[in-house]
């Protein structure tokens, strides 16, 4: 017999996490991670899905303020239960929930080493809209190259320099829609975007006051000794200057100075510019991911 119930208490949620970080360990985080997420979104649900009592799979989904009309799903499905319609009550169940909060599609990553996932997406009415390759810097034996900013830029953190918050938020609007596959991105409100960073691991290239440039790391419990790129972006006006190279490079010297193992990033295969960038810095090619899109499940909007 097949269950599908939402999270009901603690228990329920880390269960949930850990079928999701069983699966896609790639991505893993801590349950910090999830309620600080949960803390910045328009709405969230979290479910469990049972097979003859056994756990099974989870799906998770939000809202968020840069995509309102899209609900981003993470479905899970433990190996040995697969094939006997867990991810297909997931995915009606989830539908169901994302309809009753007015959104029009749903949008998940996939990674590249289950094509089968992939299928079963694309059977539904879902396209890939993005391809990633993840890639990996060791750094135990690593000299952390000169960070070596351009004349007039300086490298800060977010941290050591909190007036530049208004700053940071204004240029993701220049650089978050710029990336291949995320022409939609229409932004947070400031004080969300605030909620949803770490100071201590965003750094800014700043030129006379004015950030010009940002990138940003992550890094969880359930990752211990990786730092995780996130974004990096330039404004417009100030690309091919070198700036995101030496974003990078502080970023490295952060992460080795303190005792990181290893650098993780994700780049659009369309976007060359960065790309190339990591190729010079030494990252080495790991199995990537996709995001698709698509349609709610018929019965939910039918």
């Amino acid at each position: 017999m097949l269950e599908i119930r939402p999270c009901a208490d603690e228990a329920d949620k880390e269960l949930s996490l850990a079928i999701y970080n069983e699966v896609i360990p790639e991505e893993a985080v801590s349950m910090k991670e999830v309620r600080e997420w949960e803390a910045v979104q328009i709405a969230t649900a979290d479910f469990l899905a049972f097979l003859d009592g056994e756990p099974a799979g989870s799906v998770a989904a939000s809202i968020g303020h840069a995509r309102p009309d899209q609900a981003q799903t993470l479905v899970a499905v433990l190996p040995a239960k697969r094939g006997r319609g867990v991810g297909s009550a997931l995915y009606a169940e989830i539908s169901a929930w994302a309809h009753g909060h007015a959104v029009t599609e749903l949008f998940a990553r996939i990674q590249e080493r289950e094509p089968e996932s992939i299928a079963f997406a694309e059977r539904r009415g879902f396209e890939v809209i993005i391809r990633d390759g993840r890639l990996i810097l060791d750094l135990a034996d690593l000299q952390p190259p000169p960070i070596d900013a351009p004349p007039g830029v300086e490298i800060v953190r977010w941290a050591d320099r909190p007036e530049l918050a208004p700053g940071l938020h204004a240029a993701t609007f220049e650089a978050n829609p710029d990336v291949p596959g995320s022409e939609d991105w229409s932004g947070e409100p400031f004080e969300v975007w605030e909620r949803m960073h770490r100071p201590p691991l965003m750094f800014a290239a700043v030129v006379r006051g004015e950030v010009v440039g940002f990138a940003e790391l992550f890094i969880t419990d359930a990752r211990p000794g990786t730092a995780v790129h996130m974004m990096t972006g330039v404004k417009r006006a100030w690309r091919k200057r070198g700036i995101a190279g030496a974003l990078k490079r502080a970023q490295i010297a952060w992460a080795k100075a303190e005792g990181y193992e290893r650098m993780q990033t994700a780049n659009e295969l369309r976007n060359e510019p960065i790309r190339k960038l990591n190729a010079r810095l030494g990252y080495r090619e790991a199995p990537g991911r996709v995001v698709v899109r698509g349609p709610l499940a018929p019965s939910a909007g039918s």
